[in-house]
């Protein structure tokens, strides 16, 4: 029997139900929307949670146009009175801000306009509607002007409710997802200011002093202040991080993973696809980040021999990741950076509302903003606005460190005469003094604690660590993670001018047990004879190196062999 596809980047209900692809059933939100009434909901979720394909159930589900048969076997469709009572019965204003990114204001208005305005011809129908009258399908008309008023613009939403309701004889619904992405972007850019003034008096306008809404929903990544672009709107229930209300609905559970892994025949990598992409929490429940779920499956499809990677945060620049690193020393201290990338929590007090303009104005607004992002999740129950933070799973982890690594490089290039003794050092085969040199670069980024973290983790942060170093030798030939022999060296140099070829394996010693893991280090060498694609190269010289790490400590043996 053909497998259905899996949905990588599909967006669109009606598409995902009609053209085969794997559905995860999220459909239980619309009756938890329902009970919990609100004329006004906020779903404030990281992104690629699932936020956008939630937004289009939503418009198939209310809108007056829906297909009733994409719900069939639906968890919704068991719930045959709020089928009766909502499905197919309202007019829906459906629009997404997510691509309003630009470098000035008039582009990104323009963008937010016309995004406006596709919704709009959509309802062409009510150019020729003979339920309104002729100065009302002016205003329609009015709408799609291509250069439209400010005024126009601000009572865009509120004018098609108004519009879609004489028509149909019903409130109408509006759908507005990622509505804080235009802020983001303008927070970047430079016009801030005038962007807010347009969202506000959009908002305002169509969700405030519309009596023409029956409920409108909305998605985005932060609450953004009341005082920034929702004054006055009392009428807005929140769905954040921390409540429990349709805490499954975004994101996968851990039974939705174990199926969609069972249904492609990928169940033996459960484990793996646990530690890397689950560990969010969100209210009382558990849950994976769906897009990468849905990547590293297509990945394995097409080669069981993958490994894990980083699809989500590589989605973006990990900006929030950069600031927060770099201010280690002015606000966020290296214990605590120690702390997260070793597995631990942090207490930190969340504001739950901010503005794009403060963001990182101060430390606990970017610790907000982290957790408000998905790079760090709650453990455990929060007290009050009081709550544990940890980072969620290894994907999240790793670019911790490779921040971390960033910034320690960007110290090391500072010094040019320290790089050098070290690459010298190395070269010319004293252990001693690359020891003691390896030992003072340590002492310059955060350790790793023995903790429940990984023993892999741990020496691949220490890899990256000389990795970053060994970076000023833009003249050697340097190699990692290749195969050689009968493995995987972690690194290789080949020194051409003077025929040298350099191995070193790098590992973590539990418990400190330094020269221990340093005879074990320079074992696995020979035993996996990672020299021979240096001999193989004709280096004459070759020195192999073992090099024991634990927290601030190093240890580093040395055997040469001449050819």
């Amino acid at each position: 029997m053909k497998k259905m596809k899996l949905p990588i980047g599909i967006e669109n209900f009606e598409k995902m139900r009609t053209k085969g692809f794997y559905y995860v059933d999220k459909t239980g939100m619309i009756k938890e929307l329902l009970e919990n009434w609100g004329e006004v909901n906020l779903f404030t979720r990281p992104r690629r949670f699932g936020k956008s394909l939630n937004m289009s159930m939503l418009r198939y589900f209310f809108d007056i146009d829906t297909d009733r048969s994409l719900f069939d076997g639906l968890a919704i469709s068991k719930e045959s009175k709020l089928c009766e009572e909502y499905m197919g019965q309202y007019p829906v204003i459906s629009i997404t801000l997510k691509a309003t990114e630009a470098a000035d204001f008039q582009t990104s208005r323009s963008l937010i306009a016309m995004e406006i305005q596709d919704e709009v011809q959509r309802m062409e129908f009510l150019a020729e509607s003979d339920r309104l009258s002729a100065t009302e399908k002016e205003s329609y008309a009015r709408l799609l002007q291509r250069d439209i008023d400010d005024g126009t613009l601000y009572r865009s939403l509120k004018t098609m409710s108004g519009l879609l309701q004489k028509h149909f004889g019903k409130k109408t619904i509006i759908l507005i997802d990622e509505y804080d992405v235009p802020l983001a972007k303008a927070n970047k850019q430079g016009y801030y200011r005038e962007m807010v003034l347009l969202i506000r008096n959009l908002f305002e306008q169509a969700l405030k002093t519309n009596p023409y809404l029956e409920m409108a929903v909305m998605t985005g990544c932060l609450r953004v202040s009341k005082e920034s672009i929702f004054t006055g709107l009392n009428n807005l229930k929140i769905y954040s991080l921390l409540e429990a209300e349709c805490d499954e609905q975004f994101g996968f559970t851990d039974d939705e993973v174990k199926k969609i892994l069972s249904y492609y025949g990928l169940f033996d990598y459960y484990d793996l696809t646990k530690e890397w992409y689950d560990g969010y929490k969100i209210g009382r429940t558990d849950v994976y980040n769906p897009w990468d779920v849905i990547n590293w499956c297509n990945q394995l499809l097409t080669n069981p021999n993958k490994i894990p990677k980083s699809y989500w945060t590589n989605s973006s620049g990990n900006e929030e990741i950069q600031r927060f690193i770099q201010r280690m020393g002015d606000g966020v201290t290296q214990a605590q950076v120690e702390k997260l990338i070793s597995g631990e929590t942090v207490q930190k007090r969340i504001e739950e509302q901010l503005t794009y303009d403060t963001i990182y104005s101060n430390t606990d607004n970017l610790w907000s903003l982290l957790y408000a992002t998905g790079y760090l999740t709650q453990s455990g129950m929060p007290e009050g606005n009081l709550v544990r933070l940890t980072i969620p799973n290894t994907e999240v982890r790793g670019i911790f460190r490779d921040a971390v690594l960033r910034l320690f490089e960007k110290k090391v290039a500072e010094d040019g005469v320290a790089l050098s003794d070290f690459c010298e050092a190395l070269k010319n085969g004293k252990a001693e003094e690359v020891e003691k040199l390896f030992t003072n670069y340590l002492k310059q980024t955060i350790s790793i604690r023995d903790t429940a973290v990984k023993k892999e983790f741990k020496e691949s942060f220490y890899h990256g660590i000389l990795l970053g170093i060994l970076g000023y030798k833009g003249d050697w030939g340097i190699e990692s993670n290749r195969e050689s022999g009968e493995g995987y060296f972690d690194i290789a140099i080949e020194i051409d001018d003077a025929s040298i070829g350099i191995v070193i394996e790098v590992k973590y010693a539990e418990g400190g047990q330094l020269e221990r893991v340093c005879k074990q280090a320079l074992k696995q060498i020979d035993d996996n004879d990672y020299t021979a694609e240096l001999r193989s190269d004709d280096m004459q010289t070759i020195l192999k190196y073992g090099i024991a790490c634990y927290k601030r400590q190093c240890m580093v043996v040395m055997e040469r062999e001449i050819l």
